[in-house]
């Protein structure tokens, strides 16, 4: 090969390469976050739900110095603001902000997206128990006390919940079933009336949020918690599982997902931040602050939570013919 050639392949060459990393370059993802990041909040703002969203966003913000918006799609209990993200874009930026519900609802209604298959799980950024509570005028003092009550008085006594399909009323139906009581439920449409008609002595108990309704309690009596141990803070009341019962160990939980599609890398960035954040002493001390127990488990953790947690919703909603129509 004379010096012309040469020179002509090694300048090809040359420009064969550059046009590569060119087009390596072009494809390269940008670095995330690249744009503003929304959570969505299926749920109206004001709740629980939202106050814990705007306190992980802002952190968020913070760290990635990206702005974090929060917003509100409330309807179809969740569905409308989940659905959202199980259809928007998976590179990170759309993030599902949750409840327990979600996984509730595989055997209530029929869904547009699969709560399984189409989400990546991040993390719990909180969990939060159930207590079960007599009212004050009622004459018992512990569970074994009710049953007997209400077996010897059938048809006259109640469990309240803050909603059909909540996890309150599918616990209320697991103790019917288990205990043999015939407690019958009466709904409510949120918390606040639910604890209203405790206050009155219109509900003989009731399964309560101990976010929500934490400093009512002293004006009940508590008969059990949910959860495999008691509480830090009523560690005089024993779990429902140290008294016999079984499948009340799932509690309920607010929780970070992706679509399923994002990548890995993106999924993985998110979780390890959002993990960090949540172990922040100001963060846990906020979520304990409002009767709630921090999480910031890991992806794999969470995974476990939610394949157990979905089975045992399941089955209760089969055995105890659970149904809203």
């Amino acid at each position: 090969m004379n010096h012309f050639n040469r020179r002509k392949t090694l300048t090809t060459l040359a420009g064969m390469a550059l046009l590569a990393a060119g087009a390596a370059h072009a494809q390269a993802p940008a670095p995330y976050p690249s744009q503003p990041i929304k959570f969505i909040v299926p749920y109206p703002a004001g709740g629980a739900t939202d106050a814990l969203a705007r306190m992980v966003a802002q952190k968020l913000q913070e760290s990635w110095q990206q702005t974090v918006v929060v917003e509100n799609r409330p309807g179809a209990g969740g569905t409308i603001g989940a659905n959202l993200v199980a259809k928007g874009p998976a590179d990170g930026h759309t993030v599902l902000f949750t409840i327990v519900a979600l996984l509730q609802q595989i055997s209530l209604m029929k869904l547009p997206y699969d709560p399984i298959k189409d989400f990546a799980p991040i993390t719990r950024v909180a969990v939060s128990p159930s207590v079960f509570a007599a009212s004050a005028n009622l004459p018992v003092n512990n569970l074994a006390e009710l049953i007997k009550l209400v077996k010897a008085n059938p048809g006259k006594h109640s469990f309240g919940t803050y909603g059909p399909g909540t996890s309150a009323h599918l616990q209320g139906e697991l103790l019917n079933m288990q205990t043999g009581m015939d407690l019958m439920h009466v709904p409510f449409q949120g918390a606040a009336p639910l604890v209203t008609a405790m206050l009155g002595g219109q509900l003989s108990t009731a399964f309560m949020d101990a976010g929500s309704s934490r400093q009512h309690f002293p004006k009940f009596k508590l008969l059990g918690v949910t959860g495999s141990e008691r509480l830090s803070w009523l560690p005089n009341v024993p779990t429902l599982k140290e008294q016999g019962l079984n499948s009340f160990e799932p509690l309920g939980w607010f929780g970070l997902f992706l679509p399923v599609a994002t990548p890995k890398p993106v999924v993985d960035k998110f979780a390890l931040e959002a993990q960090r954040i949540l172990k922040l002493p100001d963060v846990r001390e906020k979520i304990e602050s409002m009767g709630l127990i921090p999480g910031g488990e890991t992806q794999e953790n969470f995974a476990k939570v939610i394949k157990s947690d979905a089975e045992i919703y399941a089955r209760i909603i089969r055995d105890a013919k659970i149904s809203l129509n």
